[in-house]
C-alpha cells in the first residue's frame, strides 16, 4: 500500500472505533443522507448594537417577525390578528405574561387549554424542519419527554386527539401548566432561529452592553465578527491604555460610566477623584455630556471633568503609540504639539484654526505627549481593574472564541466595515510591522494580531506590539472596521469648523453598486460570485434621506440601520435585520423599541417592515449549506469504511 492509502486505512480504522460494523456504519449514512434533504436552519442577522439592550433581547425573542411569521402560517384566518398577537407575546415573553394573565383570567383552566393546544401546535411547525435528535438535544430537561409525545405523529393512537387532550388535562390537573407554557415558550424560540451572526459593535453608547454579552454566552449557536467598537474594548480587556482610554471617554460622553461601574463592577474612585482635584477650576463646558432618559444628572459636572480629564489623556497616550510606529501612517493625528496657547489655535493640514478650548492643566507644550505622574498612577490603576475584572475577562474571551474580523458561512461574507480599496477600486494596503498587506491577507494578519494582543504572554514585547496594533484596529485610516481617512476626535472637541469634523469614508463604499467590485471582493475571499452576498455593518443606513440597505442588486447588504439611539435621529429607523431560511433572504426594517414593559402590557411588537431580498425558486436544504458539504464529506468516508468492512480490509466488531 502506498502512503496514501496508509494514512486513509489509519483515518479509517480511527472512525471504525465509532462505527464498529456494517449496520452501524450503514445507519449512520441512512442518518446523514436524510439531513441533508431537510431545509435549511434560519440565519438571525444583526449588528450595531451599541449596548441597547432592550430591543436587543426584544428582536432576539422575536426572530425578527419569524415567530409572528409562524403563527400566520400555522393558524391562517382561524385566528384573529388579536389573538396572534396575545400568543407572539406569550412565547416572547411568557414568565410575565403569565403573571398579567393569572390576575385577569376568570376561568385560567379553559385558557391553559387552549393556549397549551396552541403552542403545542407552533412548535410542531417550527421543530418539523429538523431531525428528532436535534430537537431532542433543544428540548428542556423536566418536559422532553412530554413534549417529545405531544410533537411526534402517533400513528399507532387510534383516537389521536383524546390521546393528546388528555396529557393536556394532566398538565393542568397537577399544576405544572405554567412551568409547561414557560417551556413551550422557550423552546420555540430556540428552534426558530438555529443560528446567529452579530456582524459587530456590542459595545458604547447604549447602558447594557454587558447584559447583550451574557445574553449571548447563553445562545445555542453564535459567532460574532468584531466591530471597531468591540476591538477597543479587547485592547482595553488587554489593558492596553490607549484603549482603556478611549473606552472610558466614550463612556463619559453618552453617559454610561454606569456601565463600567455596576455593570463590569470597575473602580473609577481613582479617575474621579483626579478629575475633580485637577480639574476643580476649569473650564469643562466643551466637554457635554450626550446623555439619555435614565442619566441622573446630579453626577452632571463631575462627569464632564472626568470626560475632560480623559480625553487629554487619550489625546496623550494615542499621540505616543502614533510616535512610536511611524508605519502606521498616522502623524495627522498628532495635534497637541501642533497648538499655540497664546493665539489659542492649532494647525491642521497646514492652517490655522481657533480653538474653543486651551485650558489644559496637565499638559506641559514643551513634551505635550507626557502623562503626569498623577495621570500615570490613575492608568495604572485603571489598567489593574480592567485585566482584573473577571467579567469583562470573561465576555472578551468569548468574543475571542466566537468571534473574528471576517466570516464565510453558507455563501455569505460577513464583516463590519469595509475591505480598504482606492478611487480605482484596487485593494488598499497597510502597513502592518514592516510589511504591506490588502485584501484578505490584511483581514488575516490583523485577526491574528488582535488575538496575540491578547494571549501572547509568554511573548511580552510581541504582546505589547500586538496591543498597539489592536488600537491601530480601532482607529487606523486602512483598518477595515474603521474604514474613514480619520478618526477627527480632537476637532469635534474644538473646532467649530464642521469640515473639520469630516471623517472621509474610504473609496470603498462608493463602489459598492459597481457588480465587478462586489465580485472581486467575493473572489478574493474564495467565494461564488453568482450564489454569493456580503453581509455589512457599520455604517448607518440613512433610510429617511432615500438610501437604501440594498446595495449592487442584493449581493451586498447593509444591516445598520441605527440600532444605536445615538443614530435613530439620523436614520429614521431602529435597525435592521436580516433573516437567510430555506426560502431565502428577508430584511426587516425595526421601528423604534418603545420597552420591554410596554411590549408586554400593551403587546406592541416592534412593528418591522419587510424586503424580501432575495426569494429561493427551490427551497434551500442542509446539503446546499456548509455543514451539509461537511456533512457529504463524512458520507463518503463512511462509504469507505463501509467498502473497507465488506472486503475484509477491516474486520467488523
Amino acid at each position: 500500500m502506498n502512503e496514501m492509502n496508509d494514512l486513509e486505512l489509519k483515518y479509517l480504522k480511527s472512525i471504525a472505533h465509532q462505527y464498529p460494523n456494517i449496520a452501524a456504519a450503514s445507519t449512520e449514512i441512512i442518518n446523514l443522507q436524510s439531513i441533508l434533504n431537510l431545509p435549511k436552519g434560519t440565519e438571525h442577522f444583526l449588528t450595531d448594537i451599541h449596548g441597547e439592550y432592550e430591543q436587543f433581547n426584544h428582536v432576539l425573542k422575536n426572530g425578527s417577525g419569524a415567530i409572528r411569521r409562524k403563527i400566520g402560517e400555522v393558524f391562517g384566518n382561524t385566528l384573529s390578528n388579536k389573538d396572534k398577537k396575545s400568543l407572539a407575546t406569550l412565547i416572547y415573553y411568557p414568565q410575565e405574561k403569565l403573571d398579567i394573565v393569572m390576575q385577569e383570567e376568570e376561568n385560567i383552566e379553559d385558557w391553559y387549554k387552549i393556549t397549551l393546544h396552541r403552542l403545542v401546535q407552533v412548535t410542531k411547525t417550527v421543530a418539523s424542519k429538523y431531525t428528532r435528535s436535534k430537537v431532542r438535544k433543544a428540548l428542556p430537561k423536566d418536559f422532553a419527554y412530554i413534549i417529545e409525545e405531544l410533537i411526534t405523529e402517533k400513528a399507532e393512537v387510534s383516537d389521536k386527539e383524546g390521546y393528546y387532550n388528555e396529557i393536556i388535562h394532566t398538565i393542568i390537573r397537577i399544576g405544572r401548566a405554567p412551568d409547561f407554557i414557560i417551556a413551550l415558550s422557550n423552546l420555540i424560540q430556540r428552534l426558530v432561529v438555529d443560528h446567529l451572526h452579530i456582524v459587530g459593535d456590542i459595545y458604547d453608547r447604549g447602558p447594557g452592553p454587558h447584559i447583550i454579552m451574557d445574553t449571548l454566552m447563553k445562545y445555542h449557536s453564535v459567532d460574532i465578527q468584531w466591530g471597531n467598537h468591540d476591538i477597543v474594548w479587547m485592547g482595553a480587556a488587554c489593558g492596553h491604555l490607549p484603549c482603556i482610554a478611549t473606552v472610558l471617554r466614550i463612556a463619559a460622553r453618552y453617559g454610561s460610566l454606569d456601565t463600567l461601574e455596576d455593570g463590569y463592577g470597575i473602580n473609577l474612585i481613582p479617575l474621579a477623584t483626579f478629575a475633580m482635584e485637577r480639574y476643580q477650576d476649569v473650564s469643562c463646558d466643551t466637554f457635554a455630556i450626550k446623555y439619555n432618559t435614565d442619566y441622573d444628572t446630579k453626577d452632571l459636572s463631575l462627569d464632564m471633568k472626568i470626560h475632560k480629564a480623559i480625553a487629554i489623556i487619550q489625546f496623550k497616550l494615542e499621540g505616543q503609540v502614533i510616535k512610536k510606529h511611524p508605519e502606521f501612517e498616522m502623524d495627522d493625528r498628532l495635534l497637541l504639539d501642533k497648538i499655540d496657547y497664546e493665539k489659542k489655535t492649532v494647525r491642521i493640514g497646514g492652517q490655522d484654526y481657533a480653538m474653543s478650548d486651551v485650558e489644559f492643566p496637565t499638559v506641559d507644550p514643551a513634551d505635550p505627549y507626557n502623562l503626569t505622574p498623577e495621570e500615570e498612577q490613575v492608568m495604572a490603576r485603571l489598567r489593574q481593574a480592567f485585566i482584573k475584572c473577571e467579567k469583562l475577562q470573561k465576555h472578551v474571551r468569548f468574543l475571542y472564541s466566537n468571534g473574528g474580523l471576517y466570516k464565510v458561512h453558507n455563501s455569505n461574507l460577513l464583516y463590519h466595515g469595509c475591505v480598504p480599496m482606492d478611487e480605482e477600486g484596487n485593494f488598499k494596503s497597510a502597513n502592518i510591522d514592516g510589511r504591506r498587506y490588502k485584501g484578505k491577507e490584511l483581514y488575516d494578519v490583523l485577526d491574528n494580531y488582535a488575538r496575540k494582543g491578547y494571549y501572547a504572554q509568554n511573548d511580552p514585547a510581541g504582546m505589547r506590539k500586538a496591543q498597539d496594533i489592536l488600537w491601530y484596529i480601532w482607529a487606523g485610516s486602512n483598518s477595515p472596521v474603521f474604514g474613514k481617512d480619520k478618526m477627527a476626535t480632537f476637532e469635534r472637541y474644538f473646532l467649530s469648523e464642521k469640515e473639520t469634523h469630516k471623517e472621509n469614508k474610504n473609496c470603498y463604499y462608493s463602489l459598492i453598486d459597481n457588480e465587478a467590485i462586489i465580485n472581486k471582493i467575493l473572489m478574493e475571499f474564495g467565494l461564488n460570485t453568482e450564489k454569493s452576498h456580503i453581509i455589512n455593518g457599520h455604517v448607518p443606513v440613512e433610510l429617511k434621506k432615500g438610501e437604501s440597505p440594498i446595495k449592487c442588486g442584493g449581493k451586498l447588504l447593509i444591516i445598520d440601520g441605527g440600532f444605536s439611539k445615538a443614530y435613530q435621529g439620523k436614520t429614521g429607523i431602529a435597525g435592521y435585520t436580516l433573516i437567510a431560511n430555506s426560502h431565502g433572504m428577508r430584511l426587516v426594517a425595526h421601528e423604534p423599541f418603545e420597552s420591554t414593559q410596554a411590549a408586554i402590557l400593551r403587546e406592541s411588537d416592534i412593528f418591522s417592515d419587510t424586503t424580501i431580498v432575495e426569494n429561493a425558486y427551490e427551497r434551500i436544504l442542509v446539503a446546499d449549506t456548509d455543514i451539509g458539504h461537511e456533512l457529504q464529506e463524512s458520507i463518503k468516508q463512511l462509504e469507505h469504511l463501509l467498502e473497507a468492512y465488506q472486503n475484509g480490509t477491516i474486520i467488523e466488531k
